[in-house]
């Protein structure tokens, strides 16, 4: 919470800012999803902001629509001052594809197995400066690999002689090479072993206290949400249902989806974990319509979605 007052009182503009965003998809003249439906939050220069829900909430499509790899049906996506939610102007796309980049879940499958790790990091250096000298691409290169972890020497190896946690460092490597304002995590760490998530995450951190990145961590596992989160976000059916400081939502919860996802995170405590019975929450029964319901404000910080009074 100290940090979050600090950021705020370092800016008051957020770095990113989203209003309204839909995102649906078609898939027959009768059906649409909606995975994402009319959501709104904010993310400050240098801080997390953790985004969670179970699978299929639209999280990662949240994600992939603010990066622009989708259009956005509706709503404004303010970025670096700019409006990247309608068709981006050319020097819209050049700030984008620079001051945005995305860490993916699978760290094989986001990887070229035929290019170099070299080549891979400097991706973003070939784009936009494709005249660069070579020991100065080299060095670039190199000192990224440093930052993230990784021994210089091994960057004219390929993707299959490294393992998954290597590999993820790889990816953080290619996606801060440009020194990006805001970096998208999606489910970046799941696919690790959970020794390996925690040094990724740290690794994060400490990239966090030496560029000022932000980043928008979408994620599972609860725990590792509440270590780097600043602020929180939850996602059910493609709604924002409540969103605070880490502190307000893991010990202040006030939607029932909330509540029953905490009351899922194992306690360590076997007598204790015998006997709880998590909370169980069914949208179906508990008659609540999240298209008719509207945030409301339960502290400065703090904002959940309920129902609207008559």
């Amino acid at each position: 919470m100290q940090k979050r007052r600090e950021l705020m009182a370092q800016t008051n503009e957020p770095l990113l800012s989203v209003k309204g965003l839909k995102q649906y998809f078609p898939v027959s003249k009768k059906f649409t999803v909606r995975a994402v439906d009319n959501i709104s939050f904010d993310i400050y220069p240098g801080e997390t902001y953790g985004l969670v829900g179970e699978s299929g909430s639209g999280k990662s499509t949240t994600g992939r629509s603010i990066i622009r790899l989708y259009d956005p049906t509706e709503g404004t996506i303010l970025f670096n001052g700019e409006d990247i939610s309608k068709k981006l102007t050319a020097k819209q796309e050049k700030m984008l594809r620079s001051d945005m980049q995305m860490v993916f879940q699978d760290p094989m499958a986001s990887l070229n197995p035929h290019k170099k790790i070299l080549d891979t990091i400097a991706m973003g250096l070939d784009a936009h400066n494709p005249h660069m000298d070579q020991n100065e691409r080299v060095e670039r290169v190199s000192k990224m690999m440093e930052m993230v972890g990784l021994n210089p020497a091994y960057m004219n190896r390929y993707p299959n002689q490294f393992s998954g946690g290597q590999r993820q460092r790889i990816g953080l490597g290619r996606a801060l090479i440009m020194n990006p304002k805001l970096v998208i995590a999606d489910e970046a760490i799941s696919a690790l072993d959970v020794s390996i998530q925690a040094q990724v995450v740290n690794l994060m951190k400490d990239i966090q206290k030496e560029t000022n990145v932000a980043y928008l961590f979408i994620a599972h596992d609860l725990s590792m949400v509440r270590y780097i989160s600043d602020r929180v976000g939850v996602m059910h059916k493609g709604h924002l249902v409540e969103t605070g400081l880490t502190e307000e939502i893991f010990e202040h919860p006030v939607h029932p989806y909330t509540k029953s996802l905490l009351s899922a995170i194992p306690i360590a405590d076997p007598v204790i974990e015998r006997n709880r019975e998590p909370m169980v929450y069914q949208y179906e029964k508990s008659g609540l319509k999240y298209n008719d319901c509207v945030m409301v404000n339960v502290s400065e910080t703090h904002q959940v979605l309920m129902e609207k009074k008559i």
